[in-house]
């Protein structure tokens, strides 16, 4: 090599290392940057391998070299798409770098115009030292770097050239090329891209990818090679198979071929017109996810304690999901401006949350626009019929429900009054309608069936639907009680009949009590609950099991798992407490340390303190005495108990409480049954807010 270059060199990069009075250090740095950047494919020799550069932070410590180092290498992987952090690595080791900036040495990674991603050829130039023992380069300015063609380390003759659509129904695993529009970039903690949607003129796909999404923006087009793919957190595996959820439908293990840097105006005319009410009701095991849909759909922001949540409702105000956000919503912060509007969204299912009792859908907005939406009222009958009275009906009645009938419906979201609706059996024997002080009530008499005319009428518009219903004796269920729930042996198939006497905390489920004991039930659905209200009595059938975590040796909860509803006897009981003990707290408090023992099972009646403890992220209700207390099992204490127990904070109340242990903890945790006041009780009605 020239000596006279490896001067320059030498003296550029002990210049930039320097902090002269006379010169700004911005101008240094600038400086040793250009003239590093200009010689560089002159001056390979100047370029030291990784692990010199590790054994130079060693050497260096926490305090750092004073002066900077080139190195080369291939990215492994980039950690933060904000910072730029990565690690890269050579033939001789991998280095991590902690932030990486551009040639001017002042544009950080995320404004670069043109980033360099994983598998692409960098030069750095940086200060070495190590951070709690690891070596780092502190920062990383690019000399210089490559863009690594894909078909230089992937046999691209593996992939299958396919369309979006055909990548949808194509066989998991297999390895597919496709190209098609960025329309949606999504981001997972701290911001960072984690993947994007792909459209076409004709359907759409997720990419999961952590690495060159980064480089991405909405309308570019691109190609892409990957694996067909349905992706469900492990943790929901177990729950996904038992509803026959499959996952996500995506591309995972991509790659990126070709982008054109545009920025088209994609079309989104291709996509079906549902309701949020048809896309919530599609089962789980239709492959639907990643589908983009046009819905009308109202908007709402809604503020918890370092997060906030968007949801999208259908125009009944009430049915709807979430967004599906790892960053505490903040990735949605753009639908603000749509807050409690009517908007056309085009929205897609991304996934599903799968629990024990289900699998519900949670959604990507593409794109949200305010178009000054406006209802057709000739649909008010229709639109009144489908989200306010079909629902009211069961298909089978075991005894005569004696229930209350919506007869007008009204909408101030939708701007329409009264809608009239009446009801004909054409089977009064069996289905018949009572007019009781200007109230319509449902009866049932003897077995058969009936066929129910619903009439809708709204100014000069009408329309009617037909139901039909079967009446069927009770005596035709062999149930069990209680009692006998509690005594069953874990696996047993259960029919049980009992007073729906409270909610379940954090679970899909309530409380069954009757006259012989308490146990939790766990539904298999959770549109269950839509079903049966607190003080219905219902007949259940389920699994008797106790809940808890792999190795642990506790007892557990005890509960009726995986449980359906057989009939709904109706009514608004209140549950006996002929079971339940009256105990002090000091006798509570010992119960909750026994895990030991079968004391998820019983009802009590205690008197103590409520207190309450908040943080900014987190609210926790607890019962105490002043030295003992007992927390109160939930999953967001505000939201769960606070419409109970805000108003009770540092008093002394009676409550009638049963211990529960969902999580094999240490301790037992406490569930509230009810608030025992001088004018009654108020139950919790958790499930039913």
């Amino acid at each position: 090599m020239n000596k006279k270059i490896l001067s320059l060199l030498t003296m550029c990069l002990l210049v930039a290392g320097c902090n002269k009075k006379e010169t700004s250090q911005s101008s240094i740095s600038s400086s040793s940057s250009k003239i590093t950047t200009s010689l560089t494919s002159s001056i390979e020799d100047a370029t030291i391998t990784i692990s010199e550069a590790i054994r130079l932070a060693q050497e260096a410590g926490e305090n750092g070299t004073t002066e900077e180092y080139q190195i080369k290498g291939t990215i492994k992987e980039i950690a933060d798409f904000k910072y730029g952090a990565m690690t890269i690595e050579d033939s001789t080791g991998s280095l991590y770098i902690y932030g990486v900036y551009g040639q001017d040495r002042k544009t950080s990674y995320e404004n670069l115009s043109d980033k360099p991603v994983s598998g692409d050829e960098i030069t750095l130039i940086g200060k070495l030292k190590t951070y709690k023992g690891t070596p780092e380069m502190d920062r990383g300015y690019i000399v210089n770097f490559r863009h690594v063609d894909v078909s230089e380390n992937i046999d691209l003759s593996q992939y299958q050239e396919k369309t979006i659509s055909e990548v949808r129904e194509i066989e998991e695993g297999t390895k597919v090329k496709v190209s098609g529009f960025v329309s949606k970039i999504t981001y997972a903690f701290g911001m960072q891209p984690n993947g994007f949607y792909l459209i076409d003129n004709a359907s759409s796909i997720y990419v999961y990818d952590t690495q060159f999404t980064s480089s991405l923006s909405i309308g570019n087009k691109v190609t892409i090679v990957g694996e067909k793919d349905y992706y469900v957190l492990g943790t929901e595996q177990n729950s996904a198979n038992k509803y026959g959820y499959k996952g996500c439908c995506q591309i995972s293990s991509a790659y990126l071929l070709e982008n054109d840097k545009g920025n088209s105006q994609f079309s989104l005319t291709w996509c079906e017109e549902k309701t949020i009410k048809e896309i919530l009701d599609t089962p789980v095991t239709e492959n639907i996810t990643t589908n983009i849909y046009k819905v009308n759909a109202l908007v709402s922001r809604q503020e918890g304690k370092g997060f906030v949540n968007y949801y999208f409702y259908d125009l009944d105000g009430t049915t709807g999901s979430y967004a599906y956000t790892q960053c505490n919503g903040s990735d949605f912060e753009y639908l603000k401006e749509f807050d409690n509007k009517i908007c056309t969204v085009y929205l897609s299912p991304i996934n599903c949350k799968s629990t024990d009792s289900g699998c519900f859908y949670r959604f990507v907005p593409i794109n949200v626009s305010d178009d000054n939406y406006q209802f057709d009222v000739s649909e008010a009958p229709n639109f009144a019929i489908e989200y306010y009275v079909i629902d009211q009906f069961s298909k089978i009645y075991y005894v005569d429900p004696e229930f209350e009938l919506t007869t007008n419906v009204s909408s101030s979201l939708l701007g329409f009054e009264s809608v009239e609706i009446t009801y004909i059996s054409n089977n009064e024997d069996v289905v018949y309608f009572e007019e009781r002080e200007g109230k319509t009530i449902l009866h049932t008499g003897i077995t058969g069936s009936a066929t129910i005319t619903i009439n809708a009428k709204y100014s000069d518009y009408e329309t009617n639907k037909d139901i039909l219903i079967e009446v069927v004796q009770l005596d035709s269920i062999n149930y069990t009680n209680v009692k006998s729930s509690i005594e069953a042996s874990d696996g047993d198939e259960l029919i049980v009949r009992g007073v729906v006497a409270s909610s379940l905390v954090n679970k899909d489920g309530f409380y069954l009590i009757d006259e012989t004991g308490l146990i939790a039930v766990e539904v298999k659905d959770r549109a269950i609950l839509s079903e049966i209200n607190i003080g219905n009595e219902v007949i259940i059938s389920g699994t008797k099991e106790h809940q808890k975590k792999t190795g642990k040796t506790n007892v557990g909860q005890s509960v009726i798992g995986e449980a359906e509803l057989v009939a709904n006897l109706y009514g608004n009981n209140e549950y006996s407490t002929e079971s339940f003990k009256e105990i002090t707290f000091d006798e509570l408090y010992t119960l909750s340390s026994d895990v030991n023992s079968e004391c998820t099972t019983q009802g009590y009646r205690v008197t103590g303190k409520i207190i309450k403890e908040a943080s900014a992220h987190y609210t926790n209700f607890y019962f105490g005495n002043g030295s003992n207390k007992i927390l109160f099992y939930s999953g967001n204490g505000e939201t769960q108990y606070g419409y109970l127990l805000n108003d009770l904070v540092n008093q002394e109340v009676t409550l009638e409480v049963a211990l529960c242990n969902w999580n094999s903890a240490t301790s037992n945790r406490l569930t509230i049954l009810a608030v025992v006041t001088s004018e009654g009780k108020i139950i919790n009605t958790c499930n039913w807010n």
